[in-house]
Order: structure tokens, then C-alpha cells, then sequence
């Protein structure tokens, strides 16, 4: 399966299959990138990453010098820009706007500190929701409310958790960080997702501090309907 392009007009597709969605989703460094992956690959079906729509919209806002909280600015600017998402199977996604593709610029501590304005404003969120309802087949998505407001009536949903020390532990071991300002920029992050970042009721919920990435994976595939266990 080659590589596919979520844009305005190019939704994604899984082989003609039906349409069978996979929400896992958690607070910032929760290791749901990790975990949707993993899942996507043993499931050899495409893994979306919303966060990436976000990221991309808080560079753009960025680099254009446009404020994160003018709401009516940042949708101009999505709007005279081709943001693509582009995923392949056992591939990391990637961000291309207009044309050029984006990579280590999207996780930096300037686009960690902005995301969460960014994300707030109702208006983007639909911006992001609009380029994932596009998709159709099946894959794995992970994101803050995935389950709850993007895909409410996806076939298997998922919440990772851990407290904010231990998340931030794993992010100083991503990248180089003071591991007690990482852990009050996840607390003050957590706090402005507080409303975006729930679980789903009928979620599986799954506390990751004692677990591995491949015990949290195996969790999961373990919970899924028996027709797309691996």
C-alpha cells in the first residue's frame, strides 16, 4: 500500500475496505504515537496522527507572525495554505504544506508551547475534524478526542494515561530537557487540553506507568473484535 494524502480533496482509503476506526487517545506524551503505530503495523492497516494537522496550523501561525489566539487569523491562513497529511503503512506521517514537507520543525518547544492555544479555538478543531472525517477504510487515529467528538461511533476506542512525571520522564528521554520544567509544561498542558482531552465512556482505559509500549500494544489487540485481531 502506497502513500495517501489527507487534503481537502484527497481523502484516504484502505483497499476498498469497510470502514472500521481505531481511536486511541491521551494527553501530551502519553505514548499514543507510539502505541497507534505499532497497532497500525500489526494490523497492516494506516496509522493517522491528528496531532500533526495542529502542529502544522501552530508553525504555520508561527512563522507567519500571526497571533494564536486570533482565531478569524489562523483559518485566513489555513485557508491560503495546502496542508497535507500523508501516511503510509509502517511509515511515520508526514506534514507537507503547500508542496514542501515538514518534519523535526513541528516538535519543537516553541510548537509544544503554542499547540494547546491553537487547539483551543473551536474553528480549527473543526478544521482538523473535517480533514480526518475524509477518511475512510480502515486505521488507526490517535488524538485528545478522537473517540469522542471526531469518531464517536469508531469500533474500538482507547485512553492511555500515566501522571505527569512519568510522561515527562519519557519525553526527557526523547529529547534532550530539564525533566522538572517538562513536568510543569506537561501540567500546564494538561490543563489547557482539560476539556478536548477525555475519555470516551464506553473507552478501554489503560494507566501506562507500569506497562511497556509492547504490553500496552498487546493490550489493545487483545481488546479489539475478533476480526481484526492479529
Amino acid at each position: 500500500m502506497g502513500e495517501r494524502e489527507v487534503g481537502a480533496q484527497r481523502p484516504l482509503t484502505a483497499g476498498g475496505e469497510e470502514t472500521f476506526v481505531i481511536t486511541i487517545d491521551g494527553p501530551a506524551a502519553s505514548g499514543k504515537s507510539s502505541v497507534s503505530r505499532l497497532v497500525a503495523q500489526r494490523l497492516g492497516i494506516p496509522y493517522v496522527s491528528s496531532g500533526l494537522l495542529y502542529r502544522a496550523a501552530t508553525y504555520l501561525a508561527q512563522t507567519s507572525g500571526e497571533a494564536l489566539d486570533d482565531e478569524g487569523a489562523l483559518l485566513q491562513l489555513l485557508d491560503r495554505h495546502r496542508v497535507q497529511l500523508v501516511t503510509a503503512v509502517g511509515a511515520r506521517n508526514r506534514i507537507a504544506v503547500d508542496g514542501r514537507t515538514l518534519d523535526h520543525e513541528l516538535h519543537t518547544d516553541r510548537v509544544d508551547a503554542g499547540v494547546s492555544v491553537v487547539a483551543r479555538h473551536p474553528g480549527v478543531r473543526a478544521w482538523v475534524d473535517a480533514r480526518l472525517r475524509e477518511l475512510t477504510g480502515a486505521f488507526v487515529v490517535e488524538g485528545r478526542d478522537m473517540g469522542t467528538q471526531v469518531f464517536p461511533h469508531a469500533a474500538a476506542k482507547f485512553y492511555l494515561s500515566a501522571p505527569p512525571e512519568v510522561r515527562a520522564a519519557r519525553r526527557v528521554g526523547e529529547r534532550a530537557g530539564d525533566l522538572e520544567a517538562v513536568t510543569a509544561a506537561l501540567r500546564r498542558r494538561d490543563q489547557l487540553d482539560a476539556v478536548q482531552s477525555r475519555p470516551a465512556p464506553e473507552a478501554v482505559y489503560l494507566d501506562t506507568r507500569d506497562l511497556t509500549l509492547d504490553e500496552v500494544v498487546a493490550r489493545i489487540l487483545g481488546a479489539l473484535p475478533e476480526r481484526r485481531r492479529a
